[in-house]
């Protein structure tokens, strides 16, 4: 679909544009608050800064998209593929990013906040200095650089973070309850009251000081013992 025909239709009222082709398009801060774009074709699309509050985006193909520092509070994104797309700095509070695929995407400085990255698959994104007090149950983050991110009371019970980088990321009071953590990097990141319990922590950088802050029953500790 041209940009301009879909501008002009939406400034009509409409909301509908669901599986729209709109590859390679520029809608570089568009106001689309409330549109439907289910299943639409976004690969490679400019939508940096674009006003995609409440937004219907489920089932899209967004891979190579930017949405850097987009408005996406409330959207949904569920079951789209937005592998390698840009989301720095985006506003996706209570978003819905169940199941969705953001591998190798960029995250950085996102604000997730009370998002649902249920199940998603964020293997190698790059989340460092993210808000992400979400819900992350079941969710891929092998290999994902959460450096310097808040987790504060986020839901990471049985989530994969096999050699993720957390590298100063605040865990206060996060569920990691059967969590994967082997080999990741956990160097000045905070646990206090983080629930670790059963979680595999095999090989991962972690102070003894910052694990007793958390619970720790029947955990692997990084030297292979159970607790």
């Amino acid at each position: 679909m041209n940009v301009d025909n879909l501008l002009k239709q939406y400034a009509a009222g409409e909301r509908n544009f669901e599986g729209v082709d709109l590859t390679g398009t520029c809608l570089y801060r568009a106001k689309l608050s409330g549109i439907n774009l289910k299943g639409a074709n976004l690969v490679g699309a400019n939508l940096s800064g674009a006003d995609l509050v409440a937004a219907d985006l489920s089932e899209a193909n967004l891979i190579g998209a930017n949405l850097s520092g987009a408005n996406s509070i409330g959207a949904n994104f569920s079951h789209a593929d937005i592998i390698g797309a840009n989301l720095g700095g985006a506003k996706l509070a209570e978003a819905n990013l169940a199941k969705i695929t953001l591998n190798g995407s960029n995250l950085s400085g996102a604000n997730l906040s009370g998002a649902n990255l249920s199940e998603a698959s964020l293997k190698g994104a790059n989340l460092s200095g993210a808000v992400l007090s979400a819900t992350l149950m079941e969710a891929n983050l092998a290999g994902a650089n959460l450096s310097n991110a808040s987790l504060v009371e986020a839901n990471l019970s049985g989530a994969n973070l096999r050699g993720a980088n957390l590298a100063g990321a605040n865990l206060s009071k996060t569920n990691l309850h059967k969590a994967t953590l082997a080999g990741a990097n956990l160097c000045g990141a905070s646990l206090a009251e983080a629930d670790l319990s059963q979680a595999n922590l095999y090989g991962a950088n972690a102070s003894e000081e910052s694990l007793r802050e958390a619970n720790l029953q029947g955990a692997t500790l990084p030297d292979g013992t159970i607790v």
